[in-house]
């Protein structure tokens, strides 16, 4: 029976049956986007999404991160046509995986290919998680006086993320990069698995967030 029941959860999952319902629950509850608004000081906050080695050895942004970076780019663009002084590009992912390079060095080159002045972008290269994206930018950003707040990530890593940084009591206007899908049908797939997983990582993080707040650790 219980191997029976393992089979039947593992195709639930593969086939997108049971991944569908967890990356809605996931995803549910996230503020309206809309038109962001600037000031004339406004930070553009990119959260990091991993790294990955491309056929060549050379380690590049994975898909979600290279969605966030083109977003971002996009953000600051708009930005510097209605901001009178500072736009800034905050990049936050140090290197949990432990690759050569951590994620905000990674991502850079791409968002100066993008565009994005080098001068414009600041990078916070230490975080490994997303309460520490919180932590880690909330120091640059309470140094730098910005007056408005953009945080630029993933539909899944929105509630989690908006959690994390009023934590820290800051409020930034979300803006989603992408969001997850899953394919539902008979035969397994393998990007049903991924999406399951990362919907389980956000919502398992949520419900920590919640525990650890209750007994005083955050």
């Amino acid at each position: 029976m219980l191997a029976v029941a393992g089979i039947l959860l593992f195709w639930l999952l593969a086939a997108g049956w049971l991944t569908a319902p967890l990356l809605a629950w996931a995803q549910a509850d996230i503020p309206a986007t809309g038109t962001a608004n600037f000031s004339p000081d406004t930070a553009i906050i990119m959260l990091g999404s991993g790294t990955e080695y491309d056929n060549q050895g050379t380690l590049v942004p994975k898909h979600d991160a290279l969605l966030r970076i083109v977003t971002s780019a996009a953000l600051y663009r708009q930005c510097k046509q209605v901001a009178t002084r500072r736009c800034t590009v905050i990049v936050s992912g140090g290197n949990p995986q432990r690759h050569t390079a951590s994620e905000a060095d990674t991502y850079l080159p791409w968002l100066l290919r993008d565009q994005v002045p080098r001068a414009d972008i600041v990078l916070e290269n230490r975080s490994r998680t997303t309460y520490e994206n919180a932590r880690f930018v909330t120091d640059i950003v309470k140094r730098a006086d910005y007056s408005a707040l953009i945080l630029v990530t993933s539909a899944y890593q929105i509630p989690r993320a908006l959690l994390d940084f009023r934590r820290f009591g800051l409020t930034p206007q979300p803006a989603i990069s992408n969001a997850r899908h899953a394919n539902l049908g008979v035969l397994p797939r393998y990007d049903n698995l991924v999406n399951a997983e990362i919907a389980l990582h956000e919502l398992i993080g949520i419900a920590q967030f919640h525990v650890y707040r209750e007994i005083g650790w955050f």
